[in-house]
Parts: C-alpha cells; sequence; structure tokens
C-alpha cells in the first residue's frame, strides 16, 4: 500500500508516477522544465485552496504526490516550495494570495529554513554566524525564515542575503540565509516553530516513504536476478528477511505519515494531531536511511558506486533524516504527551450509507443490553452476531462496512472471545457437512464446546506439511496414531480440529486430512507443558489408535491441507488483532507515573519510551489502514503478516523496556516472559517474513 488508500488517491500516485517517468530526465539541482511541468499538472497547489490557484485537496494528497516524487528521486526545489505555501496558508497574511498564487503556478520557487533540522555540518560554509541554513536555492524568490523574536516572516529575495550551501544531498540545494529587511506585512501570525516543524515531518517524511519504496523495489528487484552459488540470492534466508524487514519498515512509516497527515487536515485537537505528528518524526525519515542502507547492503559492491543510483537516494535519505529533526526529540514530544494522558483514537471514516444501518445495529445493541446474560448470549449466537462476516445463519453476512459499525456499537457488551474456535469455526463453515455445523457450531457459539488445536508435532511446526501422524482406514472411519505439541487448552477442550497423514506415498502437501476429534475418546493422552513464565497452556497430545468416525472427517479425505491453509489465515489474522499492544501502553505510561513521571527518567529512557508509544501508535494506524481498505474492497494481503510482526515484536519491545524500569515488579517479571511466546505462536517472525517476502515482493521459494 502507498500512502493513499481511497481510489482517488491511488489514481493521483499512478498518475504522479508516470508524470515523473516523462519529465525527470536529469537529477541536477536546476531543473527548471521539470518545475513548470509539476507547475502545469497542478502539482505544486494540490494542498491549496482554488481561490489562490490550487487545487483544493489537503497536505494528504500533497504527502500522495510527495512520496510518488520520492520515489523517483525528484529534484531542484519542489518541496520547500509546497512546504512553504503551506506554511502561508495557515497564516494568511495579507500578502498570501498573491505568494500562494505564485508558489502554486510555479513562477516563484521558495526556500524554508527548518527549527532544529539542519545543522551546520551538513553544509560545507555559511557565510556568517547569523546564518540559517533553509531548504531550497539561493535564487529562491521566497524565504520562510524565523525571527529572532520567535515569529515566521515570508521575505522576497531581496529582503535577504543568500548563498548556496552544499550538503550530502546532490539533487537538492541548501542555502545560507540572513534576512535583512522584514517588513510587517510579510510577517506570519500564528506560525510557530512547531507549526514549521510539524508540516515539514509530514511532508518530508512522505518523500522519505517514497525514498523507502525504491529502496524495497530496487533491492527486491535484484535479489530476484542476481545469482550465486548457483540460485538467485533472494532465496538465501538473510537476504529474504532483509528485504521483507525493509518492506515492513516503510508500511510503519506510510501508516504513520498518513496518520499524521489526516490529523493536521481534519483540524484535530492540537496535542492529538502533535502525537500524530511526533510519530511521523519519529519513523518516516529513519525508514528511509535504514531501507536505502540495505538496499545497498542488498546490491552489494554495485551499490557503493557511482555507476548505481543507490548513492543518491541513499544521500536523499540522510538529508531529510538531518532535516526533519532529531528523531530523538520528536520521540521525546511523544513521550511527553502521552504521559499527559494525550491519546489518538483510531477510527475509520465511514460513509454517508454507515448512518442508517447504525441506527439500525445501535437499536438491535440496546435489545441485546436489556437482556438477561444467559439470554443476551444465546441471541449473540442465534443471531450471527458472535463472527458476523460468516454467512447466515452462523453469521450475518455481514459486510465489512457492517462489520465494522458492529465493532463499534457492540463494544460495550462483551461478546464471547471463542478463542481457537474462532479459527476452527470458518473452517467448518466452508468445507464442513450440514450435519457438522448443526451440531458443532451453535454450541461453539455458546461456549459449551471448547475447541484445542492438534496440528503442529515435534517434527513439523513451521514446516506443518511434514507432520507423521497417521490416519489408517478401519470399518467405519480412522485410526489415528501420532503425538502433537504445543496444543493450547487441550487439558480442557472438549473437541479438537486436527491434521494427520492419510496417504504416506502422496506428495508433501497432499495426502493429508483434516478430522474433528473428541478429546474424550479412548487412546487420547493430554499432557500438559509448563513453559518460563510458571503456566500450563501448552501441552503435548498423544494419539494411540483413537477411532475417528468417517462423520468426523471435513472436506476430502487427502484434501486436507486445502482446509488447514484456512484455518491457518483466521489464525494469523486473529493474533495479529488480539496480541496488539494497546493495554500494555497503558501499562507502560502507568507505569512510568508510578515512577514519578517523565520528569524522572534517564534522557535515553525518555526517549526510548517515546520510540515505543510511536511505534504502538503506528501500528494502531496500521489496523486502521487495512481496515479501510476491506472497506474499499481490497483484500488485506499480506498486511495482516506485517501487522502481526510489528505486533509481536512491539509486545516484546515494551515489556523488555517496562522490566529494565522496575525490574522487582511482578508484573513486569512475569509479561517480559510471557511475550518470548509471541514471536514463536501462530506462525514465528521468520515464518512471517518468508511470507512478507515471498507474496508480497515476489522473491523466490526455497527449492
Amino acid at each position: 500500500m502507498g500512502i493513499g488508500l481511497t481510489e482517488e488517491h491511488r489514481a493521483l500516485a499512478a498518475s504522479v508516477h508516470g508524470f515523473a517517468e516523462r519529465n525527470i530526465t536529469a537529477r541536477n539541482m536546476d531543473h527548471e522544465p521539470f518545475r513548470a511541468a509539476l507547475a502545469a499538472q497542478g502539482l505544486l497547489g494540490l494542498h491549496l485552496p482554488e481561490e489562490h490557484g490550487g487545487q483544493g485537496g489537503g497536505l494528504l494528497e500533497l504527502a500522495v504526490a510527495l512520496e510518488a516524487l520520492g520515489e523517483h528521486l525528484a529534484p531542484g526545489s519542489h518541496l520547500p516550495t509546497v512546504l512553504a505555501s503551506a506554511i502561508i496558508a495557515r497564516a494568511r497574511p495579507a500578502s498570501a494570495p498573491g505568494l500562494l498564487r505564485s508558489l502554486a503556478d510555479g513562477t516563484m520557487t521558495a526556500a524554508v529554513a527548518l527549527p532544529g533540522g539542519v545543522r551546520a555540518a551538513l553544509a560545507e560554509r555559511i557565510t556568517t554566524d547569523r546564518a540559517l541554513i533553509a531548504l531550497g536555492s539561493s535564487d529562491a524568490g521566497l524565504f520562510v525564515l524565523p525571527l529572532p523574536d520567535g515569529r515566521w516572516a515570508a521575505l522576497d529575495r531581496s529582503g535577504c542575503q543568500a548563498e548556496d550551501a552544499s550538503g550530502v544531498d546532490l539533487s537538492r540545494r541548501l542555502v545560507a540565509v540572513t534576512a535583512r529587511a522584514v517588513p510587517e506585512e510579510r510577517v506570519l501570525a500564528g506560525v510557530t516553530s512547531d507549526l514549521v516543524a510539524d508540516l515539514a515531518a509530514v511532508l518530508l517524511g512522505a518523500e522519505a516513504c517514497g525514498v523507502a519504496a525504491w529502496a524495497v523495489a530496487t533491492a527486491a528487484a535484484h535479489a530476484k536476478v542476481r545469482e550465486q552459488f548457483g540460485r538467485p540470492i533472494g532465496q538465501f534466508q538473510g537476504v529474504k528477511h532483509r528485504c521483507a524487514t525493509m518492506l515492513v519498515t516503510l508500511e510503519q512509516a506510510r501508516a504513520a505519515v498518513w496518520d499524521a497527515a489526516r490529523a493536521l487536515d481534519a483540524g484535530r485537537p492540537g496535542d492529538e494531531a502533535a502525537l500524530a505528528v511526533g510519530t511521523a518524526g519519529v519513523l518516516a525519515a529513519d525508514a528511509a536511511v535504514r531501507c536505502t542502507a540495505d538496499a545497498i547492503q542488498v546490491l552489494g559492491g554495485i551499490g557503493y558506486t557511482f555507476e548505481h543510483d543507490a548513492h543518491l537516494y541513499y544521500r536523499r535519505a540522510l538529508s531529510l533524516r538531518a532535516l526533519s529533526g532529531d528523531p530523538g526529540e520528536w520521540a521525546e514530544r511523544v513521550a511527553r504527551l502521552a504521559a499527559r494522558g494525550v491519546r489518538r483514537p483510531m477510527e475509520p471514516d465511514l460513509p454517508e450509507e454507515a448512518a442508517a444501518l447504525r441506527e439500525e445495529i445501535r437499536a438491535e445493541a440496546a435489545s441485546l443490553a436489556a437482556e438477561e446474560p444467559l439470554t443476551r448470549l444465546a441471541r449473540f449466537a442465534s443471531e450471527g452476531w458472535i463472527m458476523p462476516h460468516l454467512p447466515r445463519p452462523w453469521g450475518r453476512g455481514a459486510s465489512p462496512l457492517e462489520q465494522v459499525v458492529i465493532h463499534q456499537e457492540f463494544g460495550e457488551l462483551q461478546r464471547p472471545n471463542l478463542g481457537i474456535a474462532a479459527w476452527a469455526v470458518p473452517s467448518i463453515v466452508r468445507y464442513g457437512t450440514q450435519e457438522q455445523r448443526e451440531r458443532f457450531l451453535p454450541r461453539t457459539f455458546t461456549g459449551e464446546i471448547v475447541w484445542c488445536q492438534l496440528f503442529s508435532e515435534p517434527g513439523a511446526g513451521s514446516d506443518l506439511a511434514s507432520l507423521s501422524t497417521k490416519a489408517v482406514r478401519v470399518e467405519g472411519g480412522w485410526s489415528l496414531s501420532g503425538q502433537k505439541i504445543w496444543t493450547s487448552l487441550a487439558q480442557w477442550a472438549h473437541w479438537a480440529i486436527c491434521l494427520a497423514r492419510t496417504d504416506p506415498d502422496a506428495p508433501k502437501h497432499e495426502g493429508i486430512t483434516y478430522f474433528l476429534i473428541d478429546m474424550s475418546s479412548p487412546g487420547v493422552t493430554v499432557r500438559p507443558l509448563k513453559e518460563i513464565n510458571g503456566d500450563e497452556i501448552f501441552n503435548e497430545v498423544f494419539l494411540d489408535d483413537v477411532f475417528v468416525p468417517d462423520e468426523m472427517v471435513v472436506g476430502q479425505v487427502d484434501q486436507g491441507w486445502r482446509v488447514a491453509r484456512d484455518t491457518l489465515s483466521h489464525e494469523r489474522v486473529a493474533l495479529g488483532d488480539t496480541w496488539g499492544p494497546g493495554s500494555q501502553h497503558t501499562d507502560m505510561v502507568r507505569l512510568i507515573d508510578d515512577l514519578g513521571g517523565p520528569g524522572t527518567l534517564r534522557p535515553a529512557a525518555l526517549e526510548e519510551s517515546g520510540r515505543l508509544w510511536a511505534r504502538g501508535q503506528a501500528l494502531s494506524a496500521l489496523g486502521l489502514r487495512i481496515t479501510l481498505s476491506q472497506l474499499s474492497g481490497a483484500g488485506p494481503g499480506t498486511a495482516s503478516s506485517v501487522r502481526k510482526l510489528l505486533g509481536m515484536r512491539h509486545s516484546q519491545a515494551v515489556s523488555e523496556f517496562c522490566w529494565s524500569l522496575a525490574p522487582a515488579s511482578p508484573y513486569w517479571n512475569r509479561m517480559i516472559l510471557t511475550t518470548r511466546a509471541f514471536t514463536i505462536g501462530g506462525g514465528t517472525t521468520e515464518v512471517q517474513l518468508n511470507i512478507i517476502a515471498e507474496r508480497a515482493l515476489g522473491l523466490p521459494r526455497d527449492p
């Protein structure tokens, strides 16, 4: 997914990509024809009102375009020009109409000094000690600068002393500038350094996402064709996982920039928008640096030469990182806002047709809330509210939009958590017989039947298709023998979904059948396993000539792998949703408060707490983006794997950090042990990275 999710945004991105391919013929700094073409396409005024020569869009539309231009390493002054117009549009001085129109039509370029962004080390020379380093060229027509009294102004070139300053980016200039005269009418009332920094974080962050996207695509393309040791290097897990991690980093940054642009466009309360922008400041520019550095690593020697464009993108990423401000300072902002109780709710903007649907569902929720608990549970089950996406009568055949509204309106009703059954039920609905559905589903929904999953074996964990549990045909059914392991809740389960090999001579992924096993059957032995946190959730399960009747086969004999893949897809989505960092974030803030507040933390700990909160905020934004993609009719693709991977790692990181602050805390002693399982269960980190690399990036599978 790019930054834009809607059909209109995707079309805009595609249009800008096509435009860039046609018009970027050189990457020199003074590419005047390119700037003129940008203006002719309306790309310099996407975010400006139509009365000022703009297109009437917002920062989100501008971010979509900047991401696409960043992927092509667009040269020149377009970024400081659109940043300057975004700043001026929020100040509206008397001179704004003329300035905005000139910036939008390309007759004027701009340079912008970024507060705390550019360090003198970026420039090789500065004319005076009082000069400011700005993004832009010395021949810009307009300079947006801070004044000594804290105000900001938009000054003509004639009112400034400016000299080009060399930086690390070879395709974009920096300028050392000093204000000589400041007409009062050019002072930008209401513009603060924080506002300029926020706008810069979003717009530079959008371009950084484009730079990172180029790096991901280039590394993956190279890994597909570059051969060593007789095979493409993309088959080697080290390279494959590096490329997948690059994509994960990019998607996290995209989610952060997307949400920050939305927050500023919507005029959200100051602190809420500040939290969203701070998250983008922590993640976006760093993502570009990390991805371009990793691309050079994947490219190898050629990536370290001027022969390849990789160094140009790496230079751009480094420049954006310096211009955007220190991510550590952004992290401190996030930490302090979170400690003050500032939150950024993640709720989708729903279409107009949701209003009537909401009234109907709200009435149903009120009716259910008035029932006695057992009656309410029975209605949950019989009316399809527990898994509403399932077809009737087991669900409600709910569209993605209806599912979102149900989730919102049923929040206080505490629908039952089906646990393992949430993975088994959809497979029974899709592949089971009518008799199986009628026998198991109603009682599963009411909690009368608890399920476990007999899939993993001592020799078949992530490589599940290597299972060796055998099923032999006997009169009236099958006799199953083998050992299963890592079976959650087996000691309490009434029934199990089980995979066993029914044709030992068939290829690896064939000859497997999907069974339903009564856990009270003779020959079933359950032995709990004590985990490192002291719990006994996992179990070993031994099957010794366990009889399973023919009517307990789900789907066709020898075709169980197809059913199992359906189950595993529900497992991965469910784990990504339920093991998120939300409650742990609250616990982290509470811990910091108990320790005396952010002011008591060492600077490194304060920064780390902000980074953790920012990653969790981006994770929530990524979840919302997945929901919105489904609402638009697109599937989640590999995004659920990306989100699960980020969520599992993040939960571990939060636990490790909080334990380091309070190593004597019984709660955090337990959590640091408990979360070790998060990157193993439901598809290990390594399996998730393989899925992302192979399905999203098209890297070759291991032979």
